[in-house]
């Protein structure tokens, strides 16, 4: 299945904003009471801001006029309380919508990693990690900016142009229609723009995006590129994505501030059709000085959140395309599915087979052609073939790192499909060539996803690996299971991460136990005590190895040559030397 990200289109799912809005809300599930008092403050902060013009005016035409300076202190006492409640209104708000905003993120970002521990491998396979690094930390966060600052301003900014608008009609139809034509035109612009802007936003997140990757991925490999000398390699690619993501947020950065300017000049003519036309009705004896200031402080009331607006709508066109990245994520399934558990483990049965399996990976040709193969409990098997051959791939077959894409596998007479995860990883232990460790403690390390041993103390867990043996390989860790562990490994030799990935391996007692190439990079003395450790392992424990050493391989009871497709039973050691350097068929 490919699950290639960054592959929408961009014509067909961009610019529906009233659709993005929509798909906003159901993020703010459980908010219900929390969202309602922020509502409620806002009603509250908009209407001290509408009533305010009316006194205005009511004083001014009223006290002011006629030298009425206790009215006018009066009134002015009635102003200053009105302003107080709606800033204790705003101050609640603030608080409110900030919580809620935390709260979305939380959620939101946990709601992102639960999904990416659904997907199986191949999407880790497709996609950088420092792109969906850059979609759990950058895209969520513009969703909470929004959430936390952009939603309730945009919101109150509504109520506010609503009413100053219904306001400004209600006092005088004819200078209020004027006042609000430059808005209608300036909402004619935005409608038509919109769509840009999400777009150009949308582009701007994928290119930091990249950017992310292409830092995580150079720092990942810093040491060979230090090794060959390619820091300019580095500097390059760097260079090449910085480039990128300077340009897209360049033009990212006009789209978002390109409403502001527009509605401020439609602002300034909103003000100045009213000032003529107001004065205009004032010398006609239409109209008062009064109304007219409260005329002019409602046109602010309209034009000014209408200029917020501009910034406010920026971050919602950003939010949106964070949103779009953010559900491509979520909109993935994995093809991994677990079958109904209806199929009874077969006690006869092999341990695995392989039944007709072809592989290939997206955008390739079968790795593996039609094979087909039987493992039995307790014998040990090698794989082995030349490089590319699809020995790491058969072993990961086995282990339901990826399913087949013809064929099935039975695990003990069922199919490997009908056995959850957990079930799976009792049966099977892997120990991969380059081992993933976590940063912590070889003890944490060691224990990782082994819930019988996860509330040992170390003395019992000591106890354990002596019976087991692995007290030897405990050695080679300078402060034993205290020793601490980086998750880049740097603190430890590859070797030593090998010995980890062994002992956690050997103390899940698996009925299955894949080793690829577990001892490339340890030397022949520990490579021997672990053997001696295989040894004594269960005798019912099936053992597949592979690897190019061939002192690992001989004492194997069968031995699979894997090259091309196909895996062919190689029998002896000997014939399989014919294989690898003929590339001939057993006979």
């Amino acid at each position: 299945m490919n699950y290639k990200l960054n592959t929408i289109d961009e014509q067909s799912n961009k610019g529906n904003t009233l659709g993005g809005i929509k798909r906003l809300i159901p993020l703010m599930h459980g908010e219900g009471r929390q969202t309602l008092i922020a509502f409620t403050t806002i009603l509250v902060s908009s209407a001290t801001s509408l009533i305010t013009p009316i006194i205005i005016a009511h004083t001014v035409d009223t006290y002011i006029r006629n030298k009425d300076f206790h009215g006018v202190l009066a009134w002015s006492l009635v102003l200053f309380a009105i302003y107080c409640v709606g800033l204790g209104a705003s101050y609640i708000q603030t608080i409110t919508m900030g919580s809620i905003g935390r709260r979305v993120l939380f959620n939101l970002r946990n709601t992102i990693f639960n999904k990416l521990q659904e997907l199986p491998v191949a999407f880790f396979n497709q996609n950088k990690a420092g792109d969906l690094i850059s979609r759990i930390n950058n895209d969520t966060d513009k969703l909470n900016q929004f959430f936390a600052q952009a939603l309730m301003q945009f919101v109150g900014n509504a109520f506010l142009i609503l009413g100053a608008g219904i306001l400004l009609i209600v006092l005088n139809p004819r200078l209020g229609a004027a006042a609000l034509l430059p808005a209608v035109v300036i909402l004619g612009v935005t409608q038509i723009i919109s769509p840009w802007v999400n777009r150009v936003s949308f582009k701007s997140l994928q290119a930091l995006g990249g950017m992310s990757g292409e830092i995580q991925e150079s720092i990942n490999n810093f040491k060979v590129i230090v090794a060959f000398n390619r820091l300019d390699y580095f500097r390059n690619k760097f260079d090449e994505a910085n480039q990128k993501n300077f340009k897209a947020s360049v033009t990212a950065g006009i789209a978002s501030n390109i409403f502001t300017p527009l509605y401020g000049l439609a602002y300034n003519f909103g003000q100045l059709i009213v000032l003529a036309y107001g004065i205009y009705l004032i010398s006609t004896g239409m109209f008062t000085v009064g109304l007219l200031i409260g005329f002019l402080l409602y046109v602010n009331s309209f034009y000014n959140p209408l200029r917020q607006l501009a910034t406010v709508w920026s971050s919602l066109q950003l939010a949106l395309a964070g949103l779009e990245r953010i559900s491509e994520v979520l909109a993935l399934k994995s093809d991994m599915i677990t079958l109904p558990n209806t199929q009874p483990v077969v006690p006869s049965a092999p341990l695995l087979a392989f039944n007709n399996v072809s592989f290939k990976y997206p955008d390739s040709g079968n790795i593996i052609s039609d094979i087909s193969f039987e493992l039995l409990p307790g014998k040990v098997y090698a794989l082995v073939g030349p490089t590319g051959g699809g020995k790491t791939t058969t072993a990961s077959l086995m282990a339901r790192l990826y399913d087949p894409t013809e064929g099935t596998i039975l695990l003990n007479g069922r199919d490997i499909r009908g056995y959850s995860a957990e079930e799976r990883g009792k049966y099977i232990g892997f120990i991969l060539q380059e081992p993933f460790l976590f940063t912590g403690t070889v003890r944490e390390n060691i224990i990782y996803g082994n819930t019988r041993y996860h509330d040992y103390s170390n003395e019992q867990l000591l106890e354990v690996l002596k019976e087991k043996d692995l007290t030897g390989l405990l050695a080679r860790f300078e402060e034993g299971l205290s020793t601490p562990i980086s998750s880049s490994g740097d603190m430890i030799s590859l070797g030593q991460k090998q010995l980890i990935a062994f002992i956690r391996a050997i103390l899940r007692e698996p009925e299955l136990l894949i080793l690829d190439e577990a001892t490339a990079n340890i030397d022949t003395v520990t490579e021997e005590l672990l053997e001696n450790i295989l040894e004594k392992l269960p005798k019912t424990t099936t053992k597949v190895i592979i690897a190019h050493r061939l002192n690992t391989i001989e004492n194997a009871d069968d031995i699979f040559f894997v090259n091309g497709g196909e895996i062919t039973r190689a029998g002896s050691l000997q014939n399989a030397l014919d294989l690898l350097l003929h590339g001939k068929r057993a006979s």
